[in-house]
């Protein structure tokens, strides 16, 4: 899967911003939802993403819908997403899971999924690095599927998800990823005006997600209570090889909508960051990162990303043109209050567009387009665009981690999957990245270690 010839055919399509939907062949077969009408859902990690994109589903006000099983590797997060979610007022009465419905493991995700029938909807919320185990059942199961963002981590499972993703048009599944601002009605409207030359020549995207300490990114010791599996899993964020890190989590949106906005992927990125107030943490991600993508045409997108307690916080994102300023959004995801000033300066002055308020929220935006597309067997897939958006992220980061200059090119073929046989693991496993005798994980030396991110 990760030959030469799907590199290519990735690296063909870094010039051109896939559309919402990746259009598939007239002639591939229809897959609708069960015959009842009722879509039946099964939510594969219980986390508070997963909760709340289930959530999210079983308020689409378009047919009835079910969710009738769950899987994790916690009890505990299982319990609490099934009290959530069957305790809720509005979608209580849309959860049927028994207790036999519930299931704890890896390969929790077949039995979930062997409930469902061609057509119904499976929720991939997991760590990404189970991404592509998962997305192949569910083709092989002819489910339509939402999976979380990203979608990889590295190269080689890029590579992957992208020949996987070859056979889920070949069977007209529909699969959406969790990049919700692409459904953002704000941002559509900003993007159509930025392509339509409102703001000149783009030239420069700066995007921020300066916050505190954020997810699982700093994770204390393992203090024994949970095996060295469990305990990676539990703090996800601070591995590499489940998460991609604070970069490929946290900064992904902000880097995937100003991409948009500039309808290109960039070509190459530069990078710093480091490591500064880390106390007893033993993850591998830095505190902070600063990088510098560069886009074929030779405008550059500024990103940096902090998770340090008493620092300036910002989580925005904008683009400069040669006429004037588009704001993509102004404090976190939603909502993203768009829009456009002459000139660089926020001056209200000489703003010329806001998008009216309020808006709807992109979270339900996007099940609301799933849905829609699944009733009426419309083409719709993500898939290419979210690993588009994955490996750029991850391309950024290769470049901190590193401290060298990397293409998109030399990402795309770089061989070093961080989390190899994940397919096979067990609850009592051994992970893929273990501990020094210190207790101390290996971490990025940029300059040092030059040809993989770390050791």
């Amino acid at each position: 899967m990760s030959d030469q010839k799907n590199r290519r055919e990735f690296l063909q399509n870094t010039g051109r911003v896939a559309a919402a939907t990746t259009l598939v062949s007239a002639a591939a077969p229809s897959v609708h939802a069960a015959e009842d009408n009722n879509i039946r859902v099964v939510l594969i990690g219980c986390g508070g993403r997963g909760t709340g994109a289930a959530l999210n589903a079983l308020t689409v006000d378009n047919g009835p819908m079910t969710l009738v099983g769950l899987a994790d590797v916690f009890p505990k997060n299982l319990n609490s997403t099934y009290a959530s979610l069957s305790g809720h007022k509005d979608v209580g009465s849309k959860v049927d899971v028994p207790e036999e419905n519930k299931f704890i493991g890896f390969d929790a995700y077949q039995k979930a999924m062997d409930l469902l029938k061609p057509g119904d909807v499976v929720i991939l919320a997991t760590p990404p690095a189970f991404r592509w185990v998962q997305f192949s059942y569910a083709i092989e199961k002819g489910l339509n599927v939402f999976m979380e963002k990203p979608v990889t981590v590295d190269a080689p499972t890029s590579v992957r998800m992208l020949e996987l993703n070859k056979k889920a048009k070949e069977k007209n599944l529909k699969v959406a990823v969790g990049l919700m601002c692409r459904h953002c009605e704000a941002r559509q409207e900003l993007f159509d005006r930025i392509q339509n030359g409102e703001i000149g020549e783009v030239n420069l995207l700066r995007a921020y997600r300066m916050a505190g300490p954020t997810g699982t990114a700093a994770a204390p010791p393992n203090d024994g209570k949970l095996n060295e599996l469990q305990y990676q899993i539990k703090n996800f964020h601070g591995f590499l090889w489940l998460s991609g890190g604070a970069v490929s989590d946290f900064l992904i949106h902000n880097i995937d909508e100003s991409c948009w906005m500039k309808n290109d992927w960039p070509v190459s990125a530069i990078a710093l960051g480091g490591r500064h107030y880390r106390g007893d943490s033993v993850d591998q991600n830095f505190d902070a990162y600063a990088i510098e993508y560069t886009f074929a045409d030779g405008a550059k997108l500024m990103v940096d990303g902090r998770t340090m307690p008493g620092c300036k916080r910002e989580f925005a994102s904008y683009a400069h043109g040669s006429k004037g300023l588009g704001v993509i959004s102004s404090a976190s995801h939603t909502p993203a209050k768009c829009r456009i000033y002459a000139g660089n300066n926020m001056d209200k002055a000489r703003l010329q567009w806001a998008y009216p308020q309020p808006e709807r929220n992109p979270y339900q935006l996007e099940w609301n387009d799933l849905i829609a597309a699944i009733r009426e067997d419309k083409p719709y897939n993500e898939a290419d665009r979210g690993v588009m958006a994955s490996a750029v992220t991850s391309m950024g980061r290769m470049a901190a981690h590193t401290g060298q200059e990397i293409t998109l090119e030399k990402f795309m073929a770089h061989d070093h999957e961080f989390g190899p046989g994940i397919d096979k693991l067990t609850l009592d496993s051994p992970p893929p990245l273990t501990a020094g005798p210190d207790g101390r994980y290996s971490v990025p030396m940029p300059g040092l270690v030059k040809n993989r991110e770390y050791l």
